[in-house]
């Protein structure tokens, strides 16, 4: 009985010990041209145990290289494809450049800086404000993730201010809450609602016509449940 231990080293696995024992013998084959065609089968066969190379690109060119690695680069047959060595197989690629980048405040990323130097290159005031403005709410919203905990404008403000060299000034309130313009402007109105309370053509005599108009309507609406009621009563 033959043991695994007994056997010689199974090369690659994933086209069993049969094929490598295939090759073994077509190394001993001298008729080069019968060596050749049993390669060709063996080829073919190798190409019926890993359907999955199919949908590879090159896959025959990968099987011939498999071939020959199974060989130990012994076998001596003509291939459609430059022939493999030791050498090219197993070189190691070379070393990709891992990109370094370490970014002075960490809870915004490298992401924000690489915009912020966008907004700085912008000639377009409004560009420039729009870029400011949206560099200013996401600031915030990277704060409160990161924090775990809200941001007042003023700080997000001075942030900026401070990573920019006051190249960029952001308005709170432009994307997320209200401006101080629009805080004015919502009091005055309010101002101008509730201070017209009084007069006859301001919009607080509007609204106090039409709550004296609105308890009428009501008043006579009970009205008529009484006397309805009543002449119920009546008829009994």
């Amino acid at each position: 009985m033959e043991y695994n231990t007994a056997r010689n080293h199974l090369i690659m696995r994933e086209y069993g010990r049969n094929i490598q024992r295939m090759i073994e013998y077509i190394l001993t084959i001298k008729d080069r041209e019968h060596r050749q065609q049993q390669v060709m089968a063996v080829i073919e066969l190798m190409g019926t145990l890993q359907p999955h190379l199919r949908n590879v690109e090159d896959f025959r060119h990968k099987l011939w290289d498999h071939l020959f690695l199974v060989s130990d680069f012994k076998l001596d047959v003509d291939s459609p494809y430059p022939i493999p060595t030791r050498e090219t197989l197993r070189t190691k690629p070379d070393r990709l450049p891992y990109p370094k980048k370490y970014p002075r405040f960490r809870h915004f990323g490298k992401n924000l800086e690489m915009v912020i130097d966008k907004a700085l290159k912008e000639k377009d005031p409004d560009m420039k404000e729009g870029f400011t403005q949206v560099i200013g709410n996401y600031m915030k919203l990277a704060y409160g993730n990161w924090h775990k905990e809200s941001v007042h404008d003023d700080a997000i403000k001075s942030e900026l201010n401070i990573i920019t060299e006051g190249q960029l000034q952001y308005a709170p309130g432009s994307g997320g809450g209200a401006s101080p313009a629009s805080f004015s402007l919502q009091g005055g109105e309010q101002q101008f609602r509730s201070g017209n309370t009084g007069g006859s053509g301001g919009g607080g005599g509007k609204r106090k016509t039409y709550q004296q108009n609105k308890f009428k309507r009501n008043d006579n609406n009970n009205n008529a449940g009484k006397n309805k009621h009543k002449y119920k009563n009546r008829n009994k």
